[in-house]
């Protein structure tokens, strides 16, 4: 039976909701930390998924979380159209930790006040505890936090206590005297805030009583059982890019199913320097796979003929990617099903996750570009999955390290890292200079300290002096990143030398680049992709 991507069920999530008899849930207030609170929760073996800031006390009540995080926002509270979150929440007795916005939002609805700040904190602070109390054992009476906010809780009703201060801030940190309710201003889930990891964790088992039982290998078990129950006897067709979410799942659905797994890769033009003949070669000898490739670079770079809009790129290549499926599809008895390697991430920067006042940041092919006509109905085992929790998944299911660790490689490929207008020459000029990138980056060993890294041809042309002659080539960026799971990141300090030799290689071996560029923006405010 076939369906669209909205009907489609969500296996990972049935996996997860199987081996989780206790979890915890994030309510999203717009803050692009929602999903990294999330994943710090997760570090401590509990379960964590993100839902609408104004989800109902009822519903709630129907998912039994056994904690509730109120996220950080833009907004300030005190305006007319702020979010705010079911006031009836803080009656079903679960335990409840407002963090920063969502600290004030939480104030505010149990009597409080929250006004402008005299002194607005962003960055580091030092914080003092000034009473005892279980959310803060073991954690050091004088400790670093990470603040970042314009607005503060002024007063509180009676109904609260202090618990913690900074020098600008007297209320760092509350709690209700007879509601199990709790507020911290600063941010316990960036690393710039030490003991933040002890805080979550004092939360969730002091207060929770969470056991953090949560572990990967029964979500493999149970996802694996799910996909057999779904499928049946049909096939499955997963689509092949080369990067890892696509090995995984390929990986984790072979293991439920088998030979009843088709993989097709489509190859568009638009994969780095060799990367068909490695997937070809990977897939045919690892996996034994029934493997499909099918040629369409053309059509990929007619399709893409003048288009320069990040998103209409997406979207384009998306529809393209489900025809090509369907065309060779078609020649595949019982082929039903469509996988995925939708991460989490990919869920919520394209806003699909909590629909809620979070910015949409990027649409994510696999998230948002595919038809509502698709003649498939859809697998996403890992779509509630970070990077580093897909890349451990796969070393539980014995994918090669070579595999697991490859850099990853977005669904639309280089077409979103050529900016401006994609054409053949263009696309193998960054394939040339990407692939200079990767190799001395591998020769200085530092492909598996980097988490990212990859070229970007700029639209942007600078003057140059090559031998006696001026030019006028492009301009490439160098991006690399260092992250533990991909929702913050920072650019890694590539040694000089390296770089040094990156850049005479491209500007001498890669025809039409004169200049190369190096990018040190962190994420957030920038996105690790530029497009």
């Amino acid at each position: 039976m076939m369906s669209s991507p909205q009907g489609a069920p969500a296996v990972g999530q049935k996996a997860f909701q199987a081996v989780n008899a206790e979890r915890v849930v994030v309510l999203d207030f717009g803050s692009q930390y929602a999903q990294l609170i999330a994943r710090r929760v997760r570090e401590q073996h509990v379960y964590c998924e993100i839902v609408r800031h104004d989800i109902s006390a009822e519903r709630l009540a129907e998912i039994a979380p056994q904690g509730i995080i109120l996220s950080g926002g833009p907004a300030s509270i005190y305006e007319q159209n702020a979010p705010r979150c079911d006031p009836g929440l803080f009656a079903l007795g679960v335990p409840v930790l407002g963090i920063c916005y969502g600290m004030q939002a939480a104030c505010e609805a149990l009597g409080g006040k929250v006004g402008r700040a005299e002194a607005r904190e962003y960055g580091r602070s030092q914080c003092d505890v000034i009473v005892e109390h279980s959310l803060f054992s073991g954690v050091p009476t004088t400790t670093d936090v990470w603040m970042s906010h314009g607005d503060q809780v002024d007063t509180i009703s009676d109904d609260f206590i202090p618990l913690a201060k900074t020098s600008t801030c007297p209320l760092a940190a509350v709690r209700h005297r007879t509601l199990p309710v709790f507020g911290l201003q600063f941010h316990p889930e960036v690393t710039h805030t030490p003991a933040g990891s002890a805080i979550l964790a004092n939360f969730l088992m002091n207060e929770c009583g969470c056991s953090g039982t949560w572990r990967l290998e029964d979500f493999a078990e149970l996802a694996i059982d799910s996909i057999r129950q779904q499928v049946g006897s049909n096939r499955v067709i997963c689509g092949l890019s080369g990067g890892v979410d696509s090995a995984v799942v390929a990986a984790l659905i072979s293991k439920a199913i088998g030979n009843q797994l088709s993989c097709i890769l489509v190859d568009n033009g638009l994969l780095r320097k060799n990367e068909a003949a490695a997937v070809i070669e990977e897939f045919s000898d690892h996996f034994n796979t029934d493997l499909h490739v099918v040629p369409a670079e053309d059509r990929f770079l007619d399709i893409l003929s003048g288009i320069t809009e990040p998103q209409e790129k997406r979207r384009r290549i998306g529809a393209t990617f489900i025809d090509c499926f369907g065309d060779e599809a078609a020649k595949i008895e019982g082929a039903d099903f469509l996988a995925q390697g939708t991460l989490y991430p990919d869920v919520i920067e394209s806003g699909a996750a909590t629909d809620g006042p979070a910015a949409t940041i990027k649409l994510h092919h696999n998230v948002g570009g595919l038809p509502d006509d698709l003649q498939f109905e859809l697998i996403e085992p890992l779509r509630d999955l970070f990077k580093d929790e897909v890349r451990q998944l796969g070393i539980n299911l014995g994918l090669p390290e070579h595999i697991v660790w490859r850099h990853p490689f977005p669904g639309p490929g280089l077409a979103v890292r050529c900016l401006g207008e994609v054409t053949k020459p263009r696309l193998d000029t960054l394939r040339e200079a990407d692939a200079i990138v990767l190799a001395e980056l591998r020769e200085a060993g530092l492909m598996r300290k980097i988490a990212q890294a990859f070229a970007v041809l700029l639209p942007v042309q600078s003057v140059g002096v090559m031998g006696d002659a001026r030019t006028y080539d492009n301009v490439l960026a160098i991006r690399a990143v260092e992250t533990e799971d991909f929702m913050t990141a920072d650019w890694s300090h590539i040694p000089y030398d390296v770089l040094g030799r990156i850049s005479t290689r491209v500007i001498n071996e890669v025809r039409g680049v004169n200049r190369v560029v190096y990018d040190i923006s962190s994420k957030p405010p920038a996105t690790i992709e530029w497009e």
